[in-house]
């Protein structure tokens, strides 16, 4: 019983696994069978990658060949593009240039708005493209460039380099001016790009291609610039000496205005416009004009507190203004006001300085010369008294033969200020030897030992010395003996012509014989024996100055004005001879 109860036991337990394994069995089955779908979705998708790739492949084979045939049509188009350069070119100028832009609509059709350049081409004006081959940007207004036969642009060249001379009058906006052409023509011109980027001033010359009407260049001519120098002049009151009452004058009436203006206008007072300094040749005329516009320099710095500040000293040589051509005199004096103006502009003084006056703005109607005074003198008195002010221009002029300027010009309101340079007297010349005789300059042993080893004490003696043997009345320097209309004869001496420049010369003199006694002796210093002698020689060479035809003439240039000269004798040679 027992036995067959445990083999019934082992036969369910045999029946038990059996079950299971059979479901294991399933369960593995069912993993392949989604196992092998899942193999057959990867080999699809493998086919569908390598049916991609081919695809790809070909493309790639495609766009190579695409870009093969685009780089023979690129190297063809620059082939003919190049071609398009071969010779015959027509010239041409630009004077235009039209970035690409749309058109607005109504006014232009798209192929106006492409890029181009207006041109001059065999007199007249044409809109042209610009070769792809070249940059756009670097084409500039005045330009020369090529056209080949389709009138294309495919060169630029340099700029014209000769054209009609002409005159800038005023300069407009937009880089504009108005010129004066040949025939006092005014035309509106147009500036080039080379003259752009430079400071153009009324009255500077400019070349212009009268094709285009474009200014290309400037041009520096020599004869207004050596008719005006607008450096102020390094020149001090204290380099004048024997005129301290005419400084103090010239002070007074010119820069107290500019010092004190709010005082002019609270006073109702006006600055005069104009300056007379006359008197004899050599008298420092022309050093105290220099002196004018340094000091005006000067104050301009200090009341501005800039040292940038300056004045401006414009030097018209009077005979060099004339010219033959008509008008060309009057011409040049718009141009050099007109200058003066534009240097005033900014507040800071301007002289213009006449000198040799009378050459220039003689009496209307003497008959003397081509009586070009008719038109150069009104000419003067339109820009001292015209609609544009002065503002800041102070007009000096100098002459020793005042007698001969029109009244006009010397009417107070325009040359209002009239200051007579005289010669100087003792005391001026001492005063003008001490500009020249300082104890810098090598002095003789002798001549310093004598003072006791004082230089100054020297120096001072020595002009002393120097001014008496100049100005004695003793017989040896009696100069002219001068016989009047009225029968009164007087004699005149050798200091009734001394002036800044005869001192100046005694003092050259005296330096050259110093050093060529150096060079011959050996011995070194100034002695009062050259300054002595220098003073007799510069005398003997004065002896025969004077004009015996025509004394009246000679006495108004000389300085000695009064009663008429019958006669002039010398009395140089007569002392010799006795």
């Amino acid at each position: 019983m027992a036995t067959s109860g445990g083999r019934a036991r082992r036969s369910v337990k045999v029946g038990r696994i059996t079950v299971s394994e059979n479901n294991e069995a399933q369960r593995v089955a069912e993993r392949l069978q989604v196992t092998e779908r899942q193999v057959n979705l990867l080999r699809d998708k493998n086919r569908n990658l390598d049916k991609q790739l081919a695809g790809i492949s070909g493309n790639n084979q495609r766009l190579v060949s695409l870009l093969e045939q685009t780089r023979e049509q690129i190297i063809n188009l620059k082939s003919a593009l190049e071609k398009d350069g071969d010779t015959p070119f027509s010239y041409g100028t630009i004077v235009a240039k039209h970035p690409r832009k749309h058109p607005e609509p109504g006014t232009g059709i798209e192929t106006t708005a492409v890029q181009a350049v207006d041109v001059i081409y065999s007199g007249r004006k044409m809109r042209v493209s610009i070769s792809p081959l070249l940059d756009f940007d670097k084409f500039h207004i005045g330009q020369q460039v090529l056209l080949n036969e389709a009138l294309v642009v495919v060169a630029g060249l340099g700029y014209e380099q000769t054209g009609d001379l002409v005159t800038i009058k005023e300069i407009l906006e937009h880089h504009q001016a108005v010129v004066m052409t040949r025939g006092d023509d005014q035309r509106v011109i147009e500036f080039a790009e080379p003259l752009r980027g430079e400071h153009l001033r009324v009255g500077d010359q400019l070349t212009i291609d009268s094709r285009t009407g474009l200014a290309i260049n400037r041009v520096q001519l020599t004869d207004m610039q050596s008719l005006v120098l607008e450096e102020v002049p390094d020149i001090d009151y204290s380099d004048i000496g024997g005129l301290n009452s005419q400084i103090e004058a010239i002070q007074d009436s010119v820069e107290l205005p500019f010092a004190h203006p709010e005082l002019y206008r609270e006073h109702g007072l006006s600055a005069p416009k104009g300056i007379l300094l006359y008197g004899p040749p050599g008298c420092g005329k022309t050093l105290i004009a220099k002196a004018v516009a340094n000091s005006l320099a000067q104050r301009a710095a200090a009341r501005n507190g800039n040292t940038q500040s300056r004045s401006y000293f414009l030097n018209i040589k009077g005979p060099e203004l004339l010219d033959k051509y008509v008008g060309e005199t009057e011409r040049h004096i718009r141009l050099i006001f007109a200058r003066a103006r534009e240097k005033a502009l900014h507040g800071d003084p301007v002289v213009v300085f006449f000198d040799e006056m009378e050459s220039l703005f003689r009496t209307r109607g003497t008959g003397v010369s081509s009586d070009v005074e008719t038109t150069i003198v009104p000419q003067l008195l339109a820009e001292i008294d015209g609609v544009e002010r002065l503002d800041n221009v102070i007009v000096i002029g100098a002459s020793n033969r005042e007698d001969m300027i029109d009244p006009a010009i010397l009417r107070p309101g325009r040359l209002d200020v009239k200051i007579k340079i005289r010669r100087p007297d003792a005391v001026g010349a001492a005063e003008i030897f001490g500009k020249y005789l300082t104890t810098d300059l090598p002095l003789h042993e002798d001549e310093v030992t004598a003072d006791g080893g004082e230089r100054q004490k020297t120096v001072a003696r020595m002009i002393s010395d120097t001014v008496e043997a100049m100005y004695s009345t003793e017989r040896i320097n009696e100069f002219l003996e001068v016989t009047y209309v009225n029968g009164q004869v007087e004699v005149l001496y050798f200091k009734d012509f001394a002036s800044g420049a005869v001192i100046h010369n005694v003092v050259d003199r005296a330096k050259k014989h110093a050093i060529k006694s150096l060079i011959t002796t050996g011995e070194r210093g100034l002695k009062m024996e050259y300054l002595l002698r220098a003073v007799r020689e510069e005398f003997a060479e004065h002896e025969d100055m004077p004009n015996t035809t025509n004394p009246d003439d000679w006495a108004r240039i000389s300085g000695r004005k009064g009663e008429r000269i019958s006669h002039i004798r010398s009395l140089v040679n007569q002392k010799g001879s006795k």
